[in-house]
């Protein structure tokens, strides 16, 4: 158990029956009435971000979260297999609970985190940036690079992101993981 004092960013905690972590927080003492403690809270299922108050010194669940670094396997019909680089003990999570799945490759390494008491995996991080093999795009024409255009590429995963018009087959780029977008030649 814990209090609003006790709030900090990436504090994870019980509310309305689904597991929240605490975004932004802020305890507010106006002049007149009782303190209360402002909070953005993320729910850790659906990602959904609501703003909720909170009078001062109510005492909230909080819940243990572990983070842990895990090597991908493969996909399949059942999930997408990782494998514990510590223990090489093998889970399988759904697409759902990965940020950016079509990034990922075979040997990537993420960050799974998981709900310590429950041992349940809770979300599936991959790095920032990632590193990919541009597999097909349409060729560049060169004196083309006057303006800020951008073609469709196929990078090795199979996704498919918008580069520069003088990024060509075989080439490695970076892409931003969060936005899916084109950051820089690797």
């Amino acid at each position: 158990m814990a209090t609003t004092s006790d709030f900090r960013n990436g504090l994870c905690i019980e509310y309305n029956n689904g597991l929240y972590t605490i975004v932004e927080f802020q305890h507010v003492k106006p002049g007149k009435g009782p303190a209360f403690v402002r909070t953005k809270l993320k729910n850790l299922t659906t990602g959904r971000v609501l703003d909720n108050t909170f009078t001062a010194g109510v005492k909230i669940n909080t819940v243990r979260m572990e983070r842990r670094n895990h090597q991908y396997l493969y996909n399949d019909d059942s999930g997408y297999h990782f494998m514990n680089a510590k223990t090489y003990d093998q889970i399988f999570i759904q697409k759902e609970l990965i940020n950016a799945p079509q990034f990922l490759k075979e040997g990537d390494e993420v960050e799974i985190l998981f709900h310590a008491e429950l041992e349940k995996p809770l979300s599936c991080e991959l790095k920032p940036m990632v590193e990919l093999e541009v597999t097909y795009t349409e060729p560049g024409v060169k004196g083309d690079t006057a303006t800020n255009t951008l073609k469709p590429a196929t990078l090795e995963t199979g996704a498919k992101v918008k580069v520069p018009l003088f990024i060509n087959e075989g080439e490695r780029i970076k892409v931003d993981t969060k936005t899916g977008q084109y950051a820089e030649r690797a």
